[in-house]
């Protein structure tokens, strides 16, 4: 009865469309009153979903967002895309090559997929369709790529597993630096087999004076990454400082220098800004008692014994981990996956030795591949809100690009040196 009311529930409350704070929340409270009845101690609910939201760490992810909406709103976006251009624009199916290099500097900056996608997206289609190129593969790219955002230096879904899984952000940032330039030299080897199949149009091969003023463009927009990782890894400023440090900096480039982010534009992202923290804030507060109740029922370590009576090689465990992790990355989201799902893998993770930072990049990047797939892929919707493509013809456009993915995702998964190089290199 108590997994029914744990997995069966909630499931069914998804199913019938129920948003998902509101299921996290039902669950849990069908799950109290089931144990104690009508003498349940409702202020202990209230407790329990005000300790989920009061973590220092947390206040990074509503600076993030905002720092996000402001890089969109004031002429950054632009000026990155400029340089990408003239870098990689000469290249074979060059705006392809340009879409994804555009993705992993803004990455740097913004920290979350559909930031990318609805941000850059819509530079990146234009100029795509000017030059001829076709719209399905242009929104296809423009997917696969956004989905370097949650793995580059900072990312928001980092944040919560660092927070649930008590590991620090800060090393979980630095971690996800190099498979986030695998990601995107994986995809541009798949837009060259494109380009190379189709006979995309390069562009012209840019001067070196034009890629210096490209780059003179561009540069503030460049140093935001380093701003942000420099100050964390020589210890001026926490992660969640950092998140401050670059809502101040957006604001200074956009509004003073650029002067391309009008301040009667401000109230509006910040409005925008409260109210997606305040979604998030409140499925993080209802996932919280939900995970307090899971840990409670023993039900992880009931899960852990099953595992390890398959296997107790982590490798293998990784690997079914994977493919349990891409089938719930289609139902779910991101976010709501690592608060529901870190305390079940976390355990397990200290009997097979398996690192925690290793664990959460693998666990990052399943998710993000979860946005680019059916029924619930929520860049998918994105891209086709952006795009004017059907949503069958996106799923169909982005079914290859989960190739190069994938086979991120297996080398990262088998070689963890990948992804602890750099965190056990910032730590000696």
């Amino acid at each position: 009865m108590t997994l029914f009311l744990f997995l069966g529930l909630l499931l069914i409350l998804f199913l019938l469309g129920v948003p998902v704070a509101f299921s996290l929340g039902l669950t849990s409270l069908a799950i109290m009153l089931y144990e104690s009845g009508l003498s349940l101690r409702y202020e202990i609910i209230a407790q329990r979903m005000f300790y989920g939201v009061n973590n220092f760490t947390l206040l990074a992810v509503p600076f993030f967002i905002f720092a996000g909406k402001l890089m969109n709103t004031g002429g950054i976006t632009t000026r990155i895309f400029g340089f990408a251009n003239a870098l990689v624009g000469h290249w074979r199916g060059g705006l392809g090559h340009v879409n994804v290099l555009a993705s992993i500097v803004f990455a740097g900056m913004s920290g979350a997929a559909v930031s990318d996608a609805a941000g850059l997206g819509i530079i990146e289609l234009k100029a795509m369709r000017d030059a001829g190129y076709d719209n399905e593969f242009s929104c296809a790219i423009t997917a696969a790529s956004s989905t370097i955002g949650p793995i580059i230096p900072p990312s928001i879904p980092m944040v919560f597993y660092g927070v649930v899984g008590g590991v620090s952000v800060g090393s979980l940032f630095l971690a996800g630096f190099i498979p986030g330039l695998i990601m995107g030299l994986t995809l541009m080897i798949m837009v060259s087999f494109y380009a190379k199949k189709r006979d995309y149009p390069a562009g012209k091969k840019a001067t070196l004076k034009e890629i210096a003023i490209a780059f003179r463009e561009a540069v503030l927009p460049l140093l935001t990454p380093v701003i942000i990782l420099g100050g964390i890894y020589t210890g001026a400023f926490t992660p969640t400082e950092a998140s401050v440090i670059a809502v101040l900096y957006a604001m200074l480039v956009g509004v003073v220098i650029y002067r391309e982010l009008p301040l009667r534009e401000i109230p509006v992202i910040l409005r925008e800004t409260m109210r997606d923290t305040a979604v998030m804030a409140f499925v993080v507060s209802c996932a919280f008692v939900y995970g307090w109740l899971l840990v409670r029922s023993g039900l992880p370590a009931h899960f852990a014994k099953l595992m390890f009576a398959i296997t107790d090689n982590p490798k293998v465990f990784l690997l079914i981990v994977n493919v349990f992790l891409l089938v719930v990355g289609c139902f779910m989201e991101p976010v709501v996956a690592i608060l529901i799902l870190t305390p079940i893998f976390s355990p397990m993770l200290r009997q097979l030795a398996i690192n925690p930072i290793h664990f959460g990049v693998v666990m990052v990047l399943n998710l993000m591949i979860g946005l680019l797939t059916p029924p619930f892929g929520l860049v998918l919707y994105v891209m086709v809100r952006i795009g004017d493509i059907s949503f069958d013809r996106m799923v169909k456009a982005t079914m290859p690009f989960l190739i190069p993915l994938l086979l991120t995702l297996l080398l990262i998964t088998l070689v963890p040196e990948i992804v602890l190089f750099l965190p056990r290199w910032a730590m000696r």
